[in-house]
């Protein structure tokens, strides 16, 4: 048994008079560590922004990071190095780490900044390498850039031009079916945070932000530290119902820890639904959120669904495992008295802090900073429930501003999303 699997809900009782009663379910996955003799040899593809606006310190300190990122590789880990401007080329092609010195030594030969930004270029290349090295290891890839990809040009109904950002999401899907992960590293206070959140919520990585140059080995440091604790690949969490019990129709799904994500439920031919999960680290919850509806039950100890996940194991070159089922329970009663769950409330108030912030950032969008002011307040009060005092500082500084006629800067608003999107303190 490799796989930990856990399930609470936020309020265990139900009343046996209620038509219909609304319930969180909070699932807890993770790899289980004393199962692993050693950690998964890794596949890891630095996709890497060397554009005009990266001269300078930017790419040294890129460069620094990146050495600093081989040093740790260890033996029969593999690499490969694309780099993207106006176009991508590979600098280090797809292998396994035997000179790292000699690696190093060609990276800060090669990579020099200049040109435009084309993300979708460089993370097309950098698939196509990161596919050469999939089978027994963990494929991750880190995608830097300090910039906006190219938009098409629009004329009524004709698009002229290739729109950089919409191809990269489309590559952000294709790695998610070929089960790699993009990570992405926001550099600076000029990069589009929409689009790099969304490529690694949609391949199950982690967006990150670099403000300062400085930082560039930090992040690097701290994303290489999770993906040395993944133990099994390629994961699904299948949920199956009961003929009275139902997901919700709007958002029913959400990661909410390590990072907030919004999670698409895909349908299964046996009635289920399958919600990847993509990697699974070691001793390192991933903790999914999701908003059920229970209809009229008998009394008692009710059976209302089952749990299973279902994986890829690496390290045995075997897929598509299956973990025990789990079967779940609502106590159903004639006398209803609440039983919450103070770790499942948790879980909600950290969704709410994201769902708050996002509906902030679309009022501001749409001009109406006094409703994008009250709801980072909310945010920031949902932060301190939850003891989260550096995302309530930031999203009440933010709320602040507005509040006093001051527009919020770049930098602000991606401090603000970053805070919105985790807890974790590594």
């Amino acid at each position: 048994m490799k796989v930990q699997l856990l399930w609470a809900l936020n309020d265990l009782n139900v009343d046996v008079a209620q038509a219909n009663s609304q319930r969180q379910l909070a699932i807890s996955i993770s790899a289980i560590a004393g199962e692993f003799e050693q950690k998964l040899p890794l596949n890891l593809c630095l996709i890497l922004d060397q554009s005009g606006s990266m001269h300078g310190q930017p790419i040294q300190t890129v460069i620094q990071a990146v050495a600093e990122l081989i040093d740790r590789l260890t033996v029969g880990d593999r690499l490969c190095v694309v780099s993207f401007a106006g176009s991508a080329q590979v600098i280090i092609p797809n292998q396994i780490i035997q000179d790292p010195e000699s690696i190093k030594a060609q990276i800060k030969a090669k990579l020099s900044a200049s040109g435009g930004t084309v993300i979708a270029d460089g993370l097309e290349l950098g698939i196509t390498e990161m596919l050469k090295g999939t089978r027994g290891n963990v494929s991750q890839a880190f995608l830097l850039t300090d910039g906006h990809g190219q938009s098409s040009l629009r004329i009524w109904k004709w698009e002229i031009g290739a729109d950089d950002n919409k191809r990269c999401l489309e590559l952000a899907h294709k790695a998610a079916r070929l089960n790699l992960t993009i990570n992405t590293l926001g550099f600076g206070n000029s990069w589009n945070q929409d689009l790099l959140e969304q490529i690694a919520d949609v391949s199950g990585g982690t967006l990150a932000y670099i403000e300062r140059p400085e930082q560039a080995v930090d992040e690097f440091s701290r994303l290489f530290r999770r993906i040395q604790t993944i133990g099994l690949t390629n994961a699904y969490l299948l949920i199956s119902l009961v003929p009275n019990v139902r997901l919700a129709e709007l958002k029913p799904v959400a990661q909410v820890a390590p990072d907030i994500i919004e999670l698409p439920v895909q349908p299964e031919v046996d009635g289920g639904f399958a919600v990847r999960l993509g990697d699974l680290m070691q001793e390192v919850e991933r903790v999914i959120l999701a908003n059920i509806y229970l209809g009229q039950l008998p009394e008692g100890n009710q059976v209302i669904g089952h749990l299973q996940i279902r994986y890829d194991d690496p390290a045995q070159h075997k897929q598509g495992l299956l973990s025990r089922m789990i079967p779940m329970y609502a106590n159903v009663v004639q006398t209803y008295q609440p039983t919450p769950n103070l770790q499942v409330q948790q879980s909600i108030l950290a969704l709410a802090k994201y769902r708050q912030t996002q509906l902030a950032e679309t009022k501001l969008q749409l001009g109406d900073r006094t409703g994008a002011a009250t709801l980072l307040q909310t945010a920031a009060k949902t932060a301190l429930q939850i003891g989260d005092k550096g995302a309530a500082t930031v999203l009440q500084s933010s709320a602040t501003r507005l509040q006093a006629g001051e527009e919020l800067s770049e930098a602000d608003r991606k401090k603000t999303r970053i805070v919105s999107k985790t807890v974790l303190q590594e």
